[in-house]
């Protein structure tokens, strides 16, 4: 009787564990399963705590064109993830004497050209080198094309820098190619041999490799990307993003590399600490990133993460030291970000989950009210609060408006980001901070006393005269603006940036709704020869070429 009273008792105690346990799983499943539906693009995800996983599942199809459902253990390219591989092989080659961080890179490239600025390794590692990143370039005329290292460096060194190094920081996936032709000059090893043989196998990341086109790999998944539906991704040659974007995992090795790295099997702990601290840049403003690594907050508590996209693929992870918490979100479709939905994981996994609408708290109209009007900011931002029925939106000037909910009476969120208002109604004019927790931008504004704009109204054009605008417009040398036609629709697509819908304000020009800008198109001759690009209060020409 005492044995089973103490069972019971056990019993007992277990089942608020195994009720909160169920309550966060079904958390995860509601916010995966409204984002990667089952007869889409899916992603994997899994979540560990202390080194143990907790939560490891699949969503969505692996193959449309088979109608594969997604496996946990399926293979997918994780991009820009890959930079922290190549961070700690650096880190690794450093702790056996084989280089400094404060070497400069003419030590291992003797011929490339500096114009004599001091670029080092950190510069490298840390994006603050202001060498031209060659994906700002026109990626699309080498996509298919297989390049040696030497040759891709080639490619983009002889650009001119963006800026000083340390001068400022600006992501650089150029910094991480020349990082890779570093460790196969240090080693005499390729970049894929070294990270295969000093990492995967060492850690038993058995499904992880770097990527080829043509290899036959087991449980890959399909990339795909949208253009008026889902379509299969773009070619890519994978020689193209080497040693800042070529390799390929799952969700459980990933697992496996943060705790390899938890447990010092490839580098200390005090040389782990270097790729995750905040450097500054000269004048001493902060990153907020180390080596391969992000170092930003999630609800005030440090997370150190990263993403990927490449195509056909996107990724997220992150880490909160704190807590021990791993989470890491693999996606097949360059279409549906796993950065938001793998943060707010995080949050709850910690317990402290971000805001929703069903979290806000209840605030009159009448105290709404107060609140409409345009806010001129700091960094130049305007933007647009207004009131229908009982909800609060807001907009930057010439783009969409988003739902605001109050958290609390002074404080409100953006239910799809991580930004908020600060109002401070003490003063008049009413004041505001803007806070973005994903880039930890915070800019103040002031309400003024200008009327709210009215919508621009789209009008219809002729496709007839809209194929004339079609073509490639130089902005910049190495920053293009491709206009193309699709389905009757005009779509810009800045170099190395996402597309959007062109609406027609004229004939001739056009605005994005999505942010404040606008596309002018001139013709002479009647023929069209350039354009104008109206945006941050500036008038930019660009040649149209060919």
């Amino acid at each position: 009787m005492t044995i089973l009273k103490h069972l019971l008792i056990l019993l007992l105690l277990s089942l608020p564990l195994l009720s909160f346990s169920q309550n966060l799983e079904e958390k995860f499943d509601s916010l995966l399963e409204e984002k990667y539906k089952p007869d889409g693009p899916g992603a994997t995800v899994l979540i560990s705590k202390k080194g143990k996983i907790i939560y490891h599942k699949a969503f969505g199809m692996a193959n449309m064109e088979l109608e594969t459902p997604m496996k946990t253990d399926n293979v997918f390219e994780i991009g820009s993830i890959t930079k922290q591989f190549t961070a700690v092989s650096i880190l690794m080659l450093m702790e056996q004497g084989k280089l400094t961080i404060e070497d400069e890179i003419t030590k291992f490239i003797p011929d490339y050209p500096t114009n004599g600025k001091k670029i080092t390794i950190h510069h490298l590692l840390n994006h603050t080198s202001g060498i031209k990143s060659y994906t700002s370039m026109n990626l699309s005329e080498i996509a298919a094309k297989d390049m040696t290292p030497k040759e891709l460096i080639d490619y983009f060194k002889n650009e001119p820098m963006d800026f000083d190094p340390g001068e400022k920081w600006s992501y650089n996936n150029s910094g991480y190619i020349i990082l890779g032709y570093v460790i196969e000059k240090v080693t005499g090893q390729t970049y894929e041999d070294f990270v295969e043989q000093n990492i995967f196998k060492k850690l038993q990341m058995n499904n992880s490799r770097y990527g080829h086109k043509g290899e036959i790999i087991k449980n890959r998944a399909s990339g795909y990307q949208t253009r008026d539906g889902y379509v299969n991704a773009n070619y890519l040659s994978m020689t193209l993003p080497y040693a800042a974007g070529s390799l390929m995992s799952t969700v459980e090795d990933l697992s496996k590399w943060q705790t390899g790295l938890n447990t010092n099997i490839l580098i200390k702990k005090e040389t782990l600490q270097k790729a995750h601290t905040n450097y500054p840049i000269n004048n001493g403003d902060l990153t907020n990133y180390g080596y391969g690594w992000l170092t930003y907050d999630i609800n005030g508590v440090l997370a150190i993460q990263h993403g990927g996209g490449i195509f056909g693929y996107t990724s997220y992870e992150v880490y909160i030291p704190e807590e021990d918490v791993f989470v890491a979100t693999l996606t097949n479709c360059n279409c549906n970000s796993p950065g938001n939905v793998t943060k707010r994981i995080a949050a709850i996994a910690i317990g402290k989950p971000f805001p929703t609408a069903e979290t806000a708290i209840h605030i009159p109209n009448n105290e709404l009210e107060k609140l409409i009007g345009v806010y001129e900011f700091e960094d130049k931002a305007v933007r647009i609060i207004t009131l229908e029925g009982n909800q609060l939106y807001s907009k930057r000037e010439g783009s969409t408006p988003f739902k605001i909910f109050p958290k609390t009476k002074s404080i409100f969120f953006f239910e799809d980001s991580f930004s908020e208002y600060e109002f401070d109604m003490s003063k008049s004019p009413l004041k505001v901070k803007f806070t973005n927790q994903n880039s930890n931008d915070i800019s103040k504004g002031i309400k003024t006393n200008k009327p709210i704009p009215s919508e621009k109204i789209a009008i219809e054009v002729k496709e007839e005269i809209l194929k004339q605008y079609v073509g490639v417009y130089e902005i910049q040398p190495g920053f293009d603006l491709t206009v193309t036609l699709e389905n009757g629709k005009l779509i810009s697509q800045a170099t190395g940036q996402g597309s959007f819908e062109m609406h027609a304000e004229t004939e001739t020009k056009f605005f994005i709704k999505e942010f404040p800008a606008a596309l002018e198109f001139i013709t002479e001759n009647k023929k069209v020869t350039s354009a104008i690009l109206y945006q941050g209060g500036q008038k930019t020409p660009a040649k149209k070429k060919g």
